[in-house]
C-alpha cells in the first residue's frame, strides 16, 4: 500500500487520528464516539474478608445524561466481579464474553481458571479493543475477585492497551476516579469491616459524583442507587439496595451537619 501524498497547503499536522479519518479510514463519523453512551465512575475496596465494587449509574453522550439506571457491576464468574467505565455498549459486549469464555473454561477443564489467569484474558480482550480504542471507543474495565489459594481479595486495573497491573488496597477508574480515589484514601484503613467498606465506597461514589457531572449520585425521586457488590469466600454478593439507600442518606445528613464540606470520616 503506497504512502498517501500532500500538497503543501494539505499538511495533514501531527494528529495520526485526524490523518485517519482524513483519507476515511476510520470508518465513523468524526463525533461517533462521542455520542455513543460512556459509563463513568466505578472503583473497588478491599475489606477484611474480601473485595467490594461499586459504580455510579448514569450514563452520558457528550453533554447529554443517556441513561440512569446503567449497570457497571457484573459478575464474571462466582468469585470474582468486573466493572466497567468507558464506551457502554462495547463494554457490556465484553463483559458478556468475558463471562462465557469463563464458563467454557471451567467445563473444558474441570476446573476454574486462578485469578492471575482471569485478569491476563481480560487484558487480552481489551488489547484485541485497541483498534476501537483508537477511534474514540474506549474500554476500561476494573477486575476484583477472592484468591482461593491465597485467601485474599485482590484488585486489577487496565489501560487501554492492555495492559493491567495489580492494586494494593484500593483503585477507581472512570471520570469521577480521581475524586472517588481521593475520598478513599482519606478514610480507608487496614481490615476494614464490610459494612464499613460499603459506607466508604458509597461516600466515595457521591464525592465523585459532587465534583464530577458526567457520575451519578443518587436519584432520591427516582429510587436510583449505586450498585454496590462483595466477593468473599462466599462468592459474589450484590448488597441489597436498601442498604446502600441508607448509607447515602447517612452520608447526605453527615454533608449537612457539616455545611456542605466533604465528609470521609468513617463512624
Amino acid at each position: 500500500m503506497a504512502l498517501p501524498l500532500f500538497q503543501p497547503q494539505q499538511d495533514p499536522g501531527p494528529d495520526f487520528t485526524s490523518l485517519l479519518a482524513t483519507k476515511g479510514a476510520l470508518g465513523l463519523s468524526e463525533n461517533a464516539a462521542t455520542l455513543a453512551p460512556h459509563g463513568t465512575t466505578v472503583l473497588a475496596i478491599r475489606y477484611a474478608d474480601g473485595v467490594i465494587m461499586a459504580g455510579d449509574r448514569r450514563a452520558t453522550a457528550g453533554h447529554s445524561i443517556e441513561h440512569r439506571a446503567m449497570e457497571k457491576v457484573f459478575p464474571a464468574d462466582r468469585y470474582s466481579a468486573v466493572a466497567i467505565s468507558g464506551s457502554a455498549g462495547m463494554a457490556i459486549d465484553m463483559v458478556k464474553l468475558f463471562q462465557v469464555q469463563l464458563e467454557h473454561y471451567e467445563k473444558v477443564e474441570g476446573v476454574t481458571l486462578s485469578l492471575e489467569g482471569k485478569a491476563n484474558q481480560l487484558a487480552q480482550m481489551v488489547r484485541t479493543h485497541l483498534p476501537m480504542a483508537m477511534q474514540g471507543f474506549i474500554v476500561i474495565p476494573l477486575f476484583c475477585g477472592f484468591d482461593l489459594a491465597s485467601g485474599l481479595g485482590r484488585i486489577f486495573t487496565y489501560d487501554a492497551t492492555g495492559g493491567h497491573y495489580e492494586e494494593g488496597d484500593f483503585q477507581a477508574t472512570g471520570s469521577g476516579g480521581r475524586d472517588a480515589r481521593n475520598t478513599i484514601k482519606l478514610g480507608y484503613r487496614e481490615q476494614l469491616g464490610l459494612d464499613d467498606a460499603v459506607e466508604l465506597a458509597v461516600l466515595a461514589l457521591y464525592e465523585a459524583a459532587d465534583a464530577d457531572s458526567a457520575t451519578g449520585g443518587p436519584d432520591l425521586v427516582r429510587g436510583i442507587y449505586p450498585i454496590v457488590a462483595s466477593v468473599s469466600a462466599e462468592g459474589y454478593r450484590q448488597i441489597d439496595e436498601a442498604v446502600v439507600a441508607q448509607r447515602f442518606e447517612e452520608a447526605i445528613e453527615r454533608r449537612r451537619q457539616s455545611g456542605g464540606l466533604a465528609g470521609g470520616t468513617l463512624r
